[in-house]
């Protein structure tokens, strides 16, 4: 026996140990290879939406806790000495085996819910004794591996329900409409008895067998003392699902999203909230069914909480059919900005102290190498408050503030506070960026907007010098994550003073409908808020925020077809404001006085005050605002005694003028000014004294210096004419004008000049009836 155990110790060792390594090994990992749905839940776990399998079955990833009513129930139906073997059930098995013998065929299996684990991760291959066999082996390494609560899990997740369903959360849906952490003992019951064999037992058949299962395994639970004979009485009174349900189909388009980021096959805990979901789906609905009589088919709109950035409702589209297009996802689909980005050059021109919140700024005809802005209604204001050029979205001066600025400058600036759709050179776009030149995503403009509101709120958290967290400004989130630690600055992208500033001038109620008229939202909410137009009517947009919430609201048609009215004042404000009267009230910004500063400024003009200013107000400035000029437009004039007559020392004793402050704005800006403004243009000089060149009083709308025109042919081949305008302070002027040192003609009131000069090189000439000059040269392209 020696000699035999010497000659076969090394084999049987080795032996051992292959067999050893083949045991560990035998069971893979992961145990399922199946695909499965991608599911959508609320901050709650409620469920949003689900899409199938690729394998065409409505299977959930894998769960962790399994239903406590569920699980006394499957173990006493399947398996009722879970928890004291190892994977085997010997009594069981015997029993089984008795059976099998008896019948001459396979009639029961003896089978743990272990070992059906097994059988359902080898897709229920044929029920032959070396299957058996090899289930039998493979449990034992289950139950070495996996804790009994893991093994409950796998068979809950991947048990078959009936039809295409597998899983318990997936039949809870499909079957009763909720989650299975809300499942009844009657609900439950009929579950752990399902797996037993789905092909036979179905919910459109087979009703009176499926409901007799059910209600004897409720009666062996009572006498186990889960429950007492009323709650039985009451379990077995309720009737069985007849149809399979619809499951939940809210946020589609936040559920595809989440698929195309790399979150297919598994189980997205978002941050949206269900029933404010509900609501925004059902108010942009609402408003489609309006929009729609206009041929406007598409809306979107996301609500954002400020102090996280979790996204608290995604309206990807509204339900306008397959052929408007409402699979597509606007909330995360680039579309003109139009006026939508002017707020962020408004508090950065404030931050560098390049303006102040009231300072006029020009609004008069602008051409700049061949890029002619216009305003919406093609009016001028001549000169107007920067904060009100912000409120009516005037084109014109947001043209001139971002020349101040520099376009690169906000180019840069704007992506750093997450505009992530510049794709190209800042001189790609150059000044129309801030028209409506680039593209933008409704995802990244409401959550810079959000970012705003999110720095300025963060200010007053961090007392002392470093106040800022450049990491405030990010962008929005749809899926629960860990707060991360940040590191606190002297400065942001954004100064907290600039922000206030510019909600505080957003805040107003009263808008121009893109200047077609004012119109008067009933709120009592403080909201800063803007809109904007794209070109050709293609994109409306809304954004909105306050203390706690951001909203973002785009209207349209996907395919990007404009139409008559489909401005943002019109056609997304309303929905932006039906979207606020969701949530709850809440009070203004705090004020960030330790950065503020309060000074006079020049009532007529909104620069700091001068001394020749005869009217101020008093409005808070950013401390980089108090660099900013004095009022330019406050001169000192010298009168006649009478007043009537300006004069100079060259014709008038100095004994007998009169000094004046006089409010004198360039010829071109008093000229539009002073069609809707209350404007005192300067008296005239007295005919015995020269014209002061300290002020213009006539200057040349068009042509612009050096400019390069070409004059097209119309339609019946005749050269056509191009329109020269002039300016003046008087109305009582007379322009003298002068084409190469020819003289052309005179104008009064009115300066227009139809002209229709050669090809080549000329120097227009004026001459006013007071002998100002003014001389222009430009160039003609075209040939006659």
């Amino acid at each position: 026996m020696s000699i035999f155990l010497k000659k076969w110790k090394l084999p049987i060792a080795v032996t051992l140990i292959l067999l050893s390594i083949t045991f560990y090994f035998s069971l893979p990992h992961p145990l399922f290879s199946d695909s499965y749905s991608t599911v959508l839940e609320d901050k709650k776990n409620q469920l949003l939406n689900a899409a199938i399998a690729d394998d065409g079955q409505w299977r959930f990833p894998e769960g962790a806790a399994v239903n406590e009513k569920f699980k006394a129930a499957i173990i006493l139906f399947e398996d009722k000495r879970f928890y004291n073997h190892f994977g085997i059930d010997f009594l069981s098995l015997g029993r089984a085996t008795q059976q099998n013998i008896k019948a001459r065929k396979i009639v029961s299996g003896g089978s743990t819910l272990s070992m059906q684990v097994i059988r359902l991760s080898r897709k229920n291959k044929a029920r032959t004794f070396l299957e058996k066999a090899i289930e039998i082996i493979l449990a034992l390494r289950l139950e070495l591996r996996n804790s009994k609560s893991e093994i409950l899990s796998l068979y809950a997740s991947h048990a078959p329900f009936g039809g295409n369903v597998v899983g318990i959360e997936a039949a809870c849906w499909r079957y009763f409409g909720r989650s299975s952490r809300e499942l009844s003992w009657s609900e439950a019951v009929l579950l752990a008895v399902l797996p037993n064999n789905p092909s036979l037992i179905h919910l459109g058949k087979n009703r009176a067998l499926l409901k007799s299962k059910r209600d004897r395994l409720l009666n062996r639970l009572s006498k186990e003392k889960y429950f007492d004979e009323l709650t039985l009485s009451l379990a077995i009174s309720e009737p069985i699902p007849e149809n399979p349900l619809a499951l939940p189909r809210l946020a589609p388009h936040l559920l595809d999203r989440c698929a195309k980021e790399g979150r297919s096959q598994h189980k997205i805990i978002s941050t949206i909230d269900i029933g404010l979901q509900l609501q925004a789906q059902q108010i942009l609905q609402d408003h489609h069914e309006r929009l729609k009589a206009n041929q406007i088919f598409n809306a979107a709109a996301i609500i954002l909480e400020v102090k996280t950035g979790n996204v608290l409702a995604y309206v990807g589209n509204v339900a306008a059919g397959r052929e408007n297009q409402e699979q597509v996802d606007i909330v995360n689909a680039p579309r003109s900005t139009g006026s939508i980005l002017k707020p962020f050059l408004f508090a950065a021109m404030l931050d560098e102290g390049k303006m102040l919140s009231k300072t006029l700024q020009p609004d008069i005809p602008l051409l700049i190498n061949g890029f002619a802005p216009k305003n919406f209604s093609n009016n001028f204001d001549g000169a107007v408050a920067a904060d009100q050029a912000l409120i009516r979205s005037l084109n014109i001066p947001a043209v001139e503030e971002l020349q101040d600025y520099r376009y690169e400058k906000f180019y840069e600036l704007l992506k750093k506070i997450g505009i992530t759709t510049l794709t190209k050179p800042a001189d790609h776009y150059g000044l129309s960026l801030i028209l409506g030149g680039a593209e933008g995503t409704l995802w990244a403009i409401t959550g810079a907007y959000a970012s705003m509101a999110r720095t300025l709120n963060n200010y007053f958290e961090h007392p002392g010098k470093n106040r800022y967290c450049k990491a405030d400004f990010h962008s929005p989130t749809y899926e629960k994550t860990k707060d991360s630690t940040t590191s606190i600055e002297s400065d942001s992208y954004l100064s907290a003073a600039a922000i206030y500033l510019t909600f505080d001038a957003l805040k107003e109620l009263y808008r121009p409908g893109e200047e077609t008229g004012w119109r008067y939202f009933n709120s009592k909410k403080q909201i800063a808020w803007k809109t904007g137009t794209s070109h050709g009517f293609r994109d409306g947009w809304a954004v909105g925020v306050n203390l706690d919430y951001a909203i973002g609201v785009w209207v349209g048609n996907a395919d990007g077809e404009g139409r008559p009215g489909l401005t943002g004042t019109d056609a997304a404000a309303p929905i932006l404001f039906d979207l606020f009267s969701l949530m709850p009230t809440q009070s203004w910004f705090a004020t960030p006085s330790s950065e503020l500063v309060k000074i006079p400024v020049c009532h007529q003009s909104g620069y700091r005050l001068s001394e020749r200013c005869e009217k101020a107000d008093t409005i808070y400035v950013t401390k980089r605002g108090l660099e900013s000029g004095a009022c330019p437009f406050h001169k000192k004039i010298h009168l006649t005694e009478n007043l009537k007559f300006r004069v100079n020392s060259q014709c008038e004793n100095i004994s007998k003028m009169i000094g004046q402050s006089w409010f004198v704005l360039p010829a071109v800006q008093a000229y539009y000014y002073k069609k809707q403004n209350s404007y005192q243009p300067l008296p005239p000089y007295r005919k015995d004294c020269e014209s002061s060149s300290e002020t213009a009083s006539m200057d040349l709308i068009y042509p612009e210096a050096n400019a390069k025109i070409f004059v097209p042919k119309e339609l019946t081949g005749v050269t056509g004419q191009t329109i020269f305008e002039a300016a003046h302070q008087d109305a009582e002027a007379i322009i003298y004008w002068h084409l190469d040192d020819q003289f052309i003609s005179s104008t009064a009131k009115n300066h227009q000049i139809r002209l229709n000069p050669t090809h080549g090189s000329h120097v227009l000439t004026l001459i006013d009836s007071y002998g100002e000059i003014i001389k222009r040269s430009f160039s003609v392209l075209s040939e006659h």
